[in-house]
């Protein structure tokens, strides 16, 4: 299973939880499983955060692979102007 790894508003959201295991093989998977598992994180993961797998940041990377040794990092998006 994939690790993934919450930091500031997300680990607030869920309760302290800074780490979960979640199953899945692409980033949409993902983020249902984890909506899923921690209810209280699913109305906010659609609100702009990137997805770090491996150290490689992806954004709007619906099916990009996560392998089941992955670590996965939900970052808040870089938004300029």
């Amino acid at each position: 299973m994939a690790r993934v790894i919450l930091s500031g508003t997300l680990k607030d959201l869920a309760g302290g939880t800074a780490e979960v295991e979640i199953e899945a093989r692409d980033v949409r998977q993902l983020l249902r499983a984890l909506g899923e598992k921690l209810p209280e994180l699913a109305p906010h993961l659609n609100e702009g955060y990137a997805i770090a797998i491996d150290g490689e940041i992806f954004q709007d990377a619906w099916f990009a692979p996560i392998g089941p040794d992955s670590e996965v990092h939900l970052v808040p998006a870089i938004r300029g102007g």
